[in-house]
């Protein structure tokens, strides 16, 4: 037997959809202003620019760090899609290069980005949600490339998080795209040759990642 939908139940279909466009334009404004103005940027302006109520956004997100965890978790689809098409590229080199290029642009261009994720990726806990959405497909076109003989083979995934980090915050105003120069000595760097040098220690552990992201920020992990 069907049963009929009470006038209760069909309001409430509208709201739940308003409910989540209202989300979806908060998340887009959002990552718009903190691109522009960083992390510290208000709530108000995130309201007025949505054309919305910052009562809207306060119900929404109640708390700071639950946007910033909405947003690192669509910054994370965002690598993954660009990790997935880097993998399409016949030759592994450049995949591997192509994809470190366009995630430090995306860092360089959204200073949000690079906020959300230091801040975000500071966390134990979100370190390795990061790692196992992100790992396994960094690793996977670091061994394409070991595999082609084009990249060292004494490279770990974490050297590479690292940098990536490190470099996407290597710009100045005079200067945007700065990062492009320390990012094409890294390459060098990266590609094996028979006169390498040896590197003198053992990349850090999975589990050093969280302090090493802490000194990123300048706090205690």
């Amino acid at each position: 037997m069907t049963i009929a939908s009470t006038p209760t139940q069909d309001a409430e279909r509208p709201l739940r959809k308003d409910a989540a466009r209202n989300r979806e334009l908060i998340l887009e404004t959002a990552a718009e202003v903190f691109a522009e103005q960083g992390l510290e940027a208000g709530y108000d302006e995130i309201a007025r620019r949505a054309g919305i109520g910052v009562g809207t956004v306060y119900r929404r997100f109640p708390e700071r760090s639950e946007l910033v965890q909405a947003l690192f978790e669509t910054r994370i689809d965002e690598m993954v899609a660009i990790g997935e098409q880097a993998a399409a590229i016949p030759d592994a080199w450049e995949g591997l290069t192509w994809f470190f290029e366009k995630s430090v642009e995306k860092q360089v261009a959204d200073r949000g980005l690079k906020e959300v994720m230091v801040q975000t990726l500071s966390e134990s806990g979100q370190m390795t949600v990061g790692r196992e959405r992100i790992g396994p497909i960094v690793e996977s076109l670091m061994e394409r490339a070991q595999a082609d003989g084009a990249l060292r083979q004494d490279v770990e995934v974490t050297d590479l998080g690292m940098q990536l980090m490190l470099i996407g915050s290597l710009s100045t105003p005079e200067q945007p795209e700065l990062w492009r120069r320390y990012l094409t000595l890294l390459f060098d760097g990266l590609r094996a040759r028979p006169d390498s040098t040896p590197l003198p220690l053992e990349a850090p552990p999975d589990e050093a990642m969280h302090m090493l992201m802490c000194n990123l920020q300048g706090r205690r992990a």
